[in-house]
């Protein structure tokens, strides 16, 4: 175990853009029971990190986190176990792991990954796939664990607060599926879980990603800036909307009845209503760490099922111009720091 005390890790103190990001020293993290010491060799980016930095300003006031500052965002790494809690099996020290760290437990308080050290719950570990690089398993557990437990297993029983329904994946072998952002970090593995199951997919992108989302098993292809996807194709079977919104409604007339709506980000949809009338099923739920999953998609991203794109590479000392690359958009997969 390491004998440091502290570490350089990404801090907020308080809320704002991304000059608030910075990077200082902090404590190494104390194991706790059925706790991994991890040391970060790289961290994916994600929409709550900035959210998180923002103060979550989508969200209404009373349910907006307070800040315990100062707090280290992020959720997504992949590194080498430093360490063991005493009552944890499975792991040891050497071993080559990624996850999803306490999420949504600590969405509000910071999940700690912008840091060289994050302490991780063992159930929410898993050894990283041998045939990526931890830059590319740090890009995928997040946006891949939102695409599978949306698309192929839900993984827990926990309700979503905003809606009165468990989510529910569809069948999807034989079925069209339309990805919305089918090039974002989300949207490009939802394109390869639904074509791995057999699905016909149309991605819906920009064109500049038209070359790599056909790679990745699109069947059409849709240039946003070109055609407006909901008046182009109508009789679809599932629409993923990546980007979500209150915008996501306009999908509803492209679905046939019986059909559904998954919005990977729901808040801002009020076109309930009309959904009922089309028979439409509109569900969402919140992805939530699971080790369990990542040890099966391991498997996937080591035989070459499933690819993980990068945009782009930062350091941890530039997370900041991280979060600027991201507020620019237009991305292609994810945004990795790297931590040496």
């Amino acid at each position: 175990m390491t004998t440091k005390t502290t570490m350089k890790a990404v801090r907020l103190h308080g809320f704002g853009g991304p000059e608030v990001l910075r990077y200082e020293d902090a404590p190494v993290p104390r194991l706790q029971a059925g706790e991994v010491l991890v040391r970060v060799r790289a961290v994916g980016l994600n929409p709550p990190d900035w959210y998180l930095r923002e103060g979550y300003k989508s969200l209404p006031p009373e349910w907006r986190p307070k800040g315990a500052f100062p707090l280290i965002p992020g959720t997504d790494v992949s590194g080498v176990v430093d360490a063991v809690a005493p009552d944890v099996s499975g792991f040891a020290p050497g071993d080559e792991v990624y996850s999803m760290v306490r999420f949504p437990s600590g969405v509000f308080e910071g999940s700690k990954a912008y840091a060289e050290y994050v302490s991780v719950p063992a159930n929410e570990l898993a050894r990283k796939p041998t045939a990526i690089d931890h830059v590319h398993a740090a890009a995928a557990p997040m946006s891949l664990l939102t695409a599978w437990q949306f698309l192929i297993d839900l993984g827990h029983d926990e309700q979503n607060p905003l809606q009165p329904h468990q989510h529910v994946p569809v069948p999807l072998q034989g079925r069209t599926v339309l990805v919305n952002g089918a090039a974002g970090g989300v949207g490009h593995f939802a394109v390869q879980l639904a074509k791995w199951k057999g699905a016909r997919v149309i991605a819906v992108a920009s064109g500049r990603h038209e070359a790599l989302l056909r790679e990745l098993g699109a069947d059409e292809f849709i240039d946003y800036a070109k055609t407006n996807a909901d008046e182009a194709v109508r009789d679809i079977d599932l629409v993923v909307d990546s980007i979500g919104g209150p915008a996501t409604g306009r999908f509803l007339r492209t679905i046939k009845r019986g059909g559904a709506l998954f919005p990977i980000f729901p808040l801002g949809f009020d076109a309930i209503e009309e959904a009922r009338n089309r028979g439409v099923t509109v569900s969402a739920t919140q992805v939530r760490s699971n080790g369990a999953q990542l040890a099966q998609l391991s498997r996937l991203l080591d035989d070459g099922t499933i690819r993980v794109v990068v945009d782009s590479t930062f350091a941890l000392a530039d997370a900041r111009t991280a979060h600027e690359r991201a507020a620019r958009g237009h991305i292609q997969g994810k945004i990795v720091l790297t931590v040496d």
